[in-house]
């Protein structure tokens, strides 16, 4: 079957930036920066994401390219005759099914947010009202599902068409909107009553803010974010790499996304913070801080149902060009793993998400007194702490290992494919940090994450989960050293 291609080279960048323009960056990198100094910990963010976020992003292009096939056969198709490298597939397959269990649900709660502020739920509401809303959503498994379904449907149909007819087109409309109502909302937060505070906390770093909070948890929590926010370890960026023609270098097609990532997270400090300084709201406030700040001030302020749905619309684009982009790479593994047309393996899926998505959404409501990681949990934490804490940096350390050792790809000929076309090479004399340095941080960030969850349990529950930790890690390990005996 004959390979489909981007249209353009700009497609390719938006659809790509789609994909790691997600939640985590207009939910999370904003309530981070909140809690962690501000623009000191931006800094260090921004560097580990030239350092670590953007090779790693190069190795996923570049086997996707070089294959032309989805995760679900790329490996089979580069590494060595008797290798185990293709073991390591089932972590982007799996990743991608479960990324899709919860993230359709977080999707859907973006949507109703958005439908709510244009009906004028929040005009006047107080504080206490914005809480019990919140909670009411999610005891109401059938609006949950409503909108989670509308989303998976709208994805999966925008799929239906293929790369170049669907996705790529949809891609640029989307993501034009999603800029273009990202600067509306950007200027008029900065230009509010009050914000100018918000702005400088923004950016201009405060390093004794920073040695308050712990300057190790600083850099780890920014270590984290940029690794975790390009959206790779899964696959979900090789499928792209898929469709890429040989035209351009890899290494300036990933910065040039990485550019658009950034700044689409830091557009949503912007949008964020300076509205929480104007209202007297701690912008360090969590994750609550869409769902319960922000609806509490757009209730205060002037014109607040028009700026609320704007800021729902776009993170409810923000979030659907992931779910498309996830949903593709889905779409692919029945096509090149069991030879199904687009349209069946479009089908099958359809079903397939909408039915692993019932457990999150009933995980609030039905199923909500199972805490699988904790008190409090819920089966989305589950969810979430297996593949970001777990299939993500697991699959990137594959991706990392495949390129650089003598017995997987190699390191010459990932080379030669991250440098075939015009623009910014990939430096040659990077070997030994992509093959030491990179795959040591993963590691680090990895372990820590284990501990940090699961410390404050207890000494045997952080032995048990640490353990299981181990062994994991030592599964890509293994893949990675293991070839069958001649």
């Amino acid at each position: 079957m004959k390979r489909e291609k981007f249209g353009s080279r700009i497609g390719f960048i938006l659809v790509s930036a789609g994909c790691a323009i997600g939640i985590g960056n207009v939910w999370k990198f904003p309530y981070l920066a909140g809690e962690m100094g501000g623009a000191a910990f931006i800094l260090i963010y921004l560097l580990f994401l030239l350092i670590m976020g953007i090779p790693v992003l190069v190795c996923e292009f570049a086997i996707g390219r070089a294959s032309r096939y989805s995760i679900a056969e790329a490996f089979e198709t580069l590494e060595p005759e008797g290798t185990k490298w293709h073991w390591t597939k089932w972590i982007g397959i799996l990743g991608s099914y479960l990324l899709m269990m919860f993230y359709t649900t977080v999707a859907g709660w973006m949507l109703y947010y958005c439908f709510r502020n244009i009906r004028g739920d929040f005009a006047g509401a107080g504080t206490k009202e914005v809480e019990a809303g919140f909670s009411q959503m999610l005891g109401n498994a059938p609006v949950m599902g409503l909108w989670t379904f509308i989303l998976i449907a709208a994805g999966f149909g925008i799929c239906w068409f293929g790369i170049q007819n669907g996705i790529e087109k949809v891609s640029k409309v989307m993501m034009s909107v999603l800029f273009l109502i990202m600067i509306v909302l950007a200027v008029r937060s900065v230009f509010l009553e009050g914000a100018g505070e918000g702005v400088r906390f923004y950016l201009i770093p405060d390093f004794q803010k920073m040695q308050e909070i712990g300057i190790g948890n600083v850099i780890f929590g920014a270590m984290s974010q940029a690794f975790f926010t390009l959206s790779i370890g899964i696959g979900a960026m090789m499928i792209f790499g898929s469709y890429l023609g040989k035209e351009r270098s890899l290494t300036g097609e990933a910065l040039s996304i990485t550019i658009l990532d950034t700044f689409v997270a830091t557009m949503a400090g912007f949008i964020i913070i300076p509205t929480c300084f104007a209202y007297g709201i701690e912008p360090g406030s969590g994750p609550s801080l869409i769902f319960l700040t922000i609806p509490n001030i757009f209730a205060q302020m002037p014109g607040g149902q028009l700026w609320g749905a704007l800021f729902f619309l776009f993170l409810t684009f923000a979030a659907f060009t992931t779910l498309v982009a996830v949903f593709e790479n889905i779409i692919s593994f029945d096509i090149d793993m069991l030879g199904w047309s687009r349209k069946k393996s479009v089908v099958v899926s359809l079903i397939l998400i909408t039915i692993l998505s019932v457990p999150c959404i009933l995980g609030f409501n039905v199923l909500a007194d199972f805490q699988p990681v904790g008190a409090g949990s819920s089966v989305m934490d589950l969810e979430d702490f297996i593949v970001s804490n777990n299939l993500l940096p697991l699959g990137s350390l594959g991706y990392l290992l495949f390129c650089t050792r003598k017995n997987g790809w190699g390191w010459e000929k990932f080379l030669a494919e991250a440098n075939a076309g015009k623009g910014l090479k990939f430096p040659a004399w990077l070997k030994g940090y992509v093959s030491y340095g990179i795959p040591l941080i993963i590691m680090i960030i990895y372990l820590k994450g284990y501990y940090d969850k699961f410390s404050v349990m207890g000494t045997a529950a952080l032995v048990g989960w640490m353990t299981f930790a181990v062994v994991l890690l030592g599964f890509v390990v293994y893949c990675a050293a293991a070839r069958k005996k001649s």
